[in-house]
C-alpha cells in the first residue's frame, strides 16, 4: 500500500516538474532576446500574470513533495543504511550549482588511497535500468556527466540506476573492481538509501534562501529540506569573497550547528581541442585568447552566466547560442551553429563545456572546418577562505573510519 502511495506522489512530482521544465525553457527563449526586448518583456503586464498564475501549481508541488518527505520522517517510508561509506551530493534547486565538478573533486581526492564508484541515475540517457559504464559507452547510454566522469576517470568504477538501492546492491558484488566508497550524483531527494555524508550544494548567484519552489522558482524541496545535509557548500563565489561577505551568506542561509559550510569557486583550465584528431593547434591557455578574437560560446546547461564572465575578461567579442540544461543536440542544431561559426568575420573559436562535449563529439554531421576551431573549456573547483584542508580531512577521515571489508558489504 504504502509503494502505491510513493508512486502516486512521485508522479505527481513528476507531472510539475515536465511543467517546470517547459517554463524553463521559455525563460530561456527570452535571454535570446535583444537586451531592450528582454527589459520591455520582463516589465509587461502579462509576464507577471504568468508568474502569478503558476503559484497555485507551486503550492501544490510543495504539497506532495511535503508529504513524501514527512512520511520518510515519520518511518512510513525506510532509508536503508548501507555497511560501506557512501556520499551523496545534491542541491536542492534544478540544475546549476556544479554537481559535476564537486563530484570529480572528491575522486580526485580519493581515488588514490580508496577504491571510488560513482552511481548517478543517469539522466536524459536513452537505456533503462542498471549499467556498469566500460569503454563501449557513449552519452547515449549512460547520460552526459556520468560518461564525462568515465572518459575523465577510466579507472574508476561508473555506473546508473534509477533505482538507486539496486544501484548500490549490484556495486558492491563486482568482482573486478574493489570499491571502499560510493559517491551518489544528484541523489539528495533519493532518499531510500542514507547516506553517511550528505554534501547540499548552493550557487552564489542564486542562494536557496532567495528561491521558491517549482515552476515559479527552481528548488525542487522546500528550503527546509536542508536540514538532511551534514555539509552545505556555496559555489560559482567569486574568486575575492571577503569575510563580511561569507558572514552576511552564513545568516541568510540559516546554517545549523550540526552543519559546516563551504564556499568553492570554479577554477577554469586551457583550452582543450574537442576534435584532437581534426584540429592542428593543441591546447590553447585561455590569457592567449586576444581582443580582436571572437568566440562562439556553445552550452546547453542550466546557467552559461559564469563562463561567460571568465571568457569576457579576455575578449568582449561573445557570442551565446544556449540550449536547455542536457539538451540533445540535433542535425538542425549542428546546421546552426555551424551557419553562426561560418557567418563570422575574424579570429574565431567555438568553446563549449565539457558536459555540452561529450554530446556533441558523437556527431558526424559537423563541418571538419568548425571542428578544428572547436574547444572545451575545463572546469575544476577550489575552496575558499583556507577551507580546502578541512573539507578533504572530514571526508577522507568518514571514508577511512566506515571503510568495510566486502565481505561484510551487504
Amino acid at each position: 500500500m504504502f509503494i502505491i502511495i510513493d508512486h502516486l506522489i512521485e508522479e505527481y512530482n513528476s507531472l510539475f516538474f515536465i511543467l517546470c521544465r517547459f517554463f524553463e525553457k521559455f525563460k530561456l527563449q527570452l535571454k535570446s532576446l535583444t537586451e531592450s526586448d528582454y527589459h520591455k518583456f520582463m516589465a509587461e503586464e502579462c509576464f507577471f500574470n504568468i508568474k502569478t498564475c503558476l503559484y497555485p501549481v507551486s503550492f501544490l508541488y510543495g504539497m506532495g513533495v511535503y508529504l513524501r518527505n514527512k512520511l520518510f520522517d515519520w518511518k512510513v517510508f525506510h532509508s536503508k543504511i548501507y555497511n560501506i561509506p557512501i556520499i551523496c551530493i545534491g542541491n536542492l534547486a534544478v540544475g546549476g550549482t556544479g554537481k559535476t565538478p564537486h563530484t570529480e573533486y572528491l575522486i580526485e581526492l580519493l581515488r588514490n588511497e580508496f577504491g571510488v564508484a560513482v552511481l548517478s541515475r543517469g539522466y536524459k540517457r536513452k537505456t533503462k535500468g542498471y549499467i556498469l559504464a566500460d569503454a563501449e559507452s557513449n552519452a547515449q547510454s549512460i547520460g552526459d556527466e556520468p560518461y564525462q566522469i568515465k572518459k575523465k576517470y577510466p579507472e574508476i568504477c561508473v555506473a546508473v540506476d534509477e533505482n538507486r538501492r539496486h544501484g548500490i546492491e549490484k556495486l558492491v558484488c563486482l568482482e573486478q573492481f574493489s570499491i571502499d566508497v560510493i559517491l551518489l550524483d544528484d541523489a539528495f531527494q533519493h532518499r531510500y538509501v542514507q547516506s553517511g555524508i550528505s554534501i547540499l550544494l548552493t550557487d552564489y548567484h542564486r542562494l536557496f534562501c532567495d528561491d521558491v519552489l517549482l515552476p515559479v522558482g527552481y528548488l525542487r524541496e522546500p528550503v527546509s529540506g536542508k536540514k538532511r545535509a551534514e555539509i552545505v557548500i556555496v559555489t560559482k563565489c567569486p574568486k575575492y569573497l571577503s569575510s563580511i561577505d561569507c558572514d552576511v551568506i552564513t545568516k541568510r542561509l540559516k546554517i545549523f550547528p550540526y552543519q559546516q559550510l563551504y564556499f568553492s569557486v570554479f577554477d577554469y583550465g586551457d583550452l582543450i581541442p574537442v576534435f584532437p584528431n581534426v584540429q592542428t593547434v593543441g591546447k590553447r591557455k585561455l590569457e592567449d585568447v586576444t581582443e580582436d578574437e571572437s568566440i562562439l560560446l556553445v552550452t546547453g546547461i542550466a546557467s552559461p552566466v559564469a563562463i561567460i564572465e571568465v571568457l569576457k575578461s579576455h575578449t568582449q567579442n561573445i557570442n551565446t547560442l544556449s540550449f536547455a540544461d542536457h539538451h540533445d543536440f540535433s542535425e538542425p542544431d549542428i546546421a546552426l551553429i555551424e551557419k553562426r561559426f561560418i557567418g563570422g568575420v575574424g579570429k574565431r573559436i567555438v568553446v563549449t563545456t565539457e558536459k555540452d562535449a561529450v554530446r556533441l563529439i558523437c556527431h558526424p554531421e559537423m563541418a571538419d572546418e568548425v571542428k578544428k576551431h572547436f574547444f572545451v573549456l575545463p572546469i575544476k573547483i577550489k575552496f575558499l577562505k583556507e577551507q580546502q584542508n578541512i573539507f578533504n580531512e572530514k571526508i577522507t577521515n568518514y571514508v577511512r573510519k566506515n571503510k568495510t571489508p566486502l565481505i561484510n558489504l551487504l
